[in-house]
């Protein structure tokens, strides 16, 4: 410990372009150091290039020995190398200790900055932050320090050390878990062997990353519309299955099954029985003893490696049920992924000297395997919390997890934080329960019973992202601080609750998705020759999975399971069509007007609707006898083209939006309720993060059918809550076109939909309670 301290102090003790020179060359440049003639330094510079030569040679021929048994030998080169160094260098310049500092603090000052100016709750995102870093003991202090000076962009792997806004970037000192974790410097353990070698064959997983695509099957693939076919299974419903390559079939679910026929590995099968019990005892005498009825149709699909899109995910029912069996898929991919590259660093390390072979091709680009997407912290939090249980075997054997009390603080929630005495729907409390906050990113290394939290990203078996959190470090187009290589070779995409995101900003969904699986634009230290082939060809995209779990259908989550997924294996996608509607769950006794609306494309549908309510809809409710109308308006844009349009007529309108300050929106609604303004603009955002209920309303204007079905009812039964109205002049009117299908089934029932498109002319329904 005594030689790594030293070591330790000998880096501190080098200025900024010497630590700069020391990382990309592996040696200090002697031209940093003053009052040393020329000639010294040239020659100080020649034996310690001579000297990092012998002592690779010297690493290069130990023949890969593990880094347990290295360890001793490691310290005496960088303490003798550093020896060596020290004889050529001066004392450290005050002046560059200056400089240091005040970057450092500038840099300091400048996160600071751009967090308040974005009203985010952390600290300090991804790379970690300066909030716990106090309460850190001196001891684990060493460990965590580099992690938590860097920036998002610097923690991740990003290279920012030429950039003069940033101060001096400190290497990761965490020596200790660095060689932990790295998967080339650690090798199979015997006692585990290697899992799956007696069932190679039947592995879904070897089948599916062992498989070689030849250039006309991409080819085909690329211009080759899918076949299609149906099936019916027990829970989940109607399915569609589509591929290109292979063959229309039917495809039963299994009605049983048996763990040990699952290939997990090998402590999954003991673990997760016991991680799933609480969902199995609220199951009518289960067909199996470890998997749900949903969960076991659900894994029986991602097991095989397809796409799945299932659109019925509940918070408040099987929100956590899904969970479990996705996190269950994930951390079993990634445990078969290392244990066969650790199995072939052993078969490597055995193998004769000067013996060259191309059999042990099993990793990507980049390390990190598996991105989950969540829309908030909380969701992190228990990703991590089902992965730990699903490691660890029993109550005596823990495994080892890092930064654990660090992850804790920060994902986790204060109890007292939240407000007393508010009354909210049950799935608003499901949805936002726990840490909201949705700029967060966190890589997280498995390896051998131990797990590693705020990896850096290019160390990461996976990373567990928000939209805006991962979309921050991808940056844009002309943006010098901005990396996405190591979402090069994502093996499996996991994008959960995506109906949030729309609420959200869907834009930071579609910007991952074209940069995901593209060819890194550096190397990041690979060995090419353990590269898989498809990864090389750029063929990555045909190769993932991507799992894609929503409250609801909607075109633009359609869109992006239809024209941004390319698995070969093919893709299956829960087609359930709603019998009854939304409507059905309306209280009040209110007449619904739906008037449609021509529109010649998709594209067209937004200026025909406006055009549309201001010519023929808000005519009609001009005269004061129309009072306290609101207009609910599910797009913000919208929402901006109306109020503009408004205040150029100069009606008596009053306004309220997901920006709308706390005050003012008190003000709109007690101006609306007392009649002083006519009419309320209230957009989608607004409801879904706040859900008041709005007083006073006696005239409803849906501009357009709401993303969730049920606010639909939830809008509708707020006019009861009106103390002097009539019910006689209560009124309700939807506006719809031919392009809204799925959002009018969600509402009315496919059997009215169907009749409704058929049909050009405007439908009254009139609603008696549960009707």
């Amino acid at each position: 410990m005594g030689k790594r301290r030293a070591g330790r102090e000998l880096l501190r003790s080098l200025s900024k372009k010497q630590k700069k020179h020391l990382r990309e060359f592996g040696e200090e440049h002697p031209f940093y150091d003053k009052g040393k003639s020329i000639c010294l330094l040239l020659y100080g510079c020649y034996c310690c290039y001579c000297l990092h030569l012998w002592f690779s040679f010297q690493s290069e021929d130990s023949d890969k020995s593990s880094a347990e048994s290295d360890s001793e030998t490691e310290v005496e080169q960088v303490s003798g190398y550093h020896k060596l160094l020290a004889t050529l260098k001066t004392s450290p310049e005050p002046e560059s200790e200056e400089e240091e500092d005040e970057s450092e603090s500038e840099e300091a000052e400048e996160s600071e900055a751009e967090m308040d100016s974005k009203g985010s709750q952390e600290t300090g995102e991804g790379g970690g932050g300066e909030k716990y870093k106090n309460d850190v003991p001196e001891e684990e202090e060493a460990t965590d320090t580099a992690e938590q000076m860097l920036s998002p962009e610097q923690a991740d792997g990003t290279d920012t050390s030429c950039d003069p806004h940033h101060g001096v970037i400190e290497e990761f000192t965490d020596v200790k878990h660095e060689s932990e974790f790295s998967l080339e410097t650690n090798f199979m353990e015997e006692e585990n062997g290697d899992c799956n070698a007696d069932r190679k064959d039947s592995n879904p997983f070897k089948q599916h990353m062992d498989r070689g695509l030849e250039e006309k099957e991409i080819e085909k693939m690329s211009t080759l519309p899918k076949t299609s076919s149906q099936s019916q299974w027990p829970r989940l419903g109607q399915l569609i299955f589509s591929s290109t390559l292979e063959k229309p079939k039917t495809w039963k679910a299994d009605k049983e099954v048996d763990v040990k026929q699952l290939h997990l590995h090998k402590p999954l099968e003991s673990t997760w029985p016991k991680v799933n019990k609480q969902f199995l005892s609220a199951v009518d005498k289960p067909i199996d003893s470890s998997f749900t009825p949903l969960q076991r149709e659900l894994f029986c699909i991602m097991n095989s490696y397809r796409d799945l899109f299932f659109p019925e995910r509940n918070a408040l029912t099987n929100g956590e049920e899904i969970r479990h069996a996705y996190c269950l898929h994930v951390l079993n991919h990634v445990l078969k992924a290392n244990a066969q590259v650790l199995s072939n660093n052993t078969k490597r390390r055995d193998q004769k000297p000067g013996t060259d072979t191309d059999d042990h091709r099993d990793q990507g680009l980049t390390r990190p395997k598996v991105l989950m997407i969540v829309p908030f912290r909380e969701c992190a939090l228990r990703i991590v919390h089902v992965l730990i249980s699903l490691l660890e075997v029993n109550d005596k054997k823990k495994i080892d997890v890092s930064n654990k009390k660090r992850f804790k603080g920060e994902f986790g929630s204060d109890p007292e934080e939240k407000p007393p005495n508010l009354k909210r729907p049950e799935d608003y409390e499901a949805v936002f329960a726990g840490n909201i906050d949705d700029h967060f990113r966190i890589g997280v290394a498995i390896l051998q019973k131990s797990m590693r939290l705020y990896a850096p990203f290019y160390s990461s078996d996976i990373i567990i992202a928000s939209p805006l959190g991962i979309r921050t470090v991808i940056g844009a187009e002309g943006e010098k601080k901005r990396d996405f290589d190591f979402l090069s070779s994502i093996e499996i995409l996991l994008i959960d609750q995506a109906d949030i995101y729309l609420m959200q900003n869907w834009e930071h969904v579609l910007h991952l998705m074209k940069h995901i699986n593209l060819l890194p634009l550096d190397s990041h230290g690979v060995d090419f020759s353990r590269v898989r082939m498809l990864n090389l060809n750029n063929w990555s995209k045909y190769y993932r999975q991507t799992l894609l779990f929503s409250a609801l259908q909607d075109p633009q989550i359609n869109s992006v399971f239809n024209k941004h997924c390319f698995n070969y294996v093919g893709q299956v996608a829960v087609r359930n069509v709603p019998l009854t509607g939304s409507i059905s769950h309306v209280v009040v006794q209110l007449p619904h007007v739906f008037r449609r609306l021509e529109a010649d494309s998709i594209t067209s549908v937004i200026d025909a609707r406006f055009q549309f309510f201001i010519d023929k809809v808000l005519p009609e409710y001009r005269d004061a006898i129309m009072s306290h109308t609101l207009i609910y308006v599910p797009s913000y844009f919208d929402y901006v083209r109306l109020r503009n349009y408004l205040k150029k007529e100069d009606l008596n309108f009053t306004h309220i939006c997901e920006y709308t300050k706390k005050a003012a929106v008190c003000r709109a609604r007690r101006f609306f309720l007392e009649g002083g303004k006519q009419f309320l603009l209230f957009t989608e955002r607004f409801h879904f993060y706040k859900r008041y209920t709005i007083k006073g309303i006696r005239n409803l204007i849906f501009y357009e059918l709401p993303t969730y079905s049920h606010f639909y009812s939830e809008i509708c039964n707020m006019l009861k809550a009106t103390d002097n109205g009539v019910d006689a002049t209560w009124t309700c009117t939807v506006l719809y076109s031919k392009y809204d299908a799925q959002k009018l089934a969600a509402v009315v029932g496919i059997d009215r939909t169907a009749q409704m498109l058929q049909s050009k002319k405007n439908v009254h329904l009139f609603v008696t309670g549960e009707n």
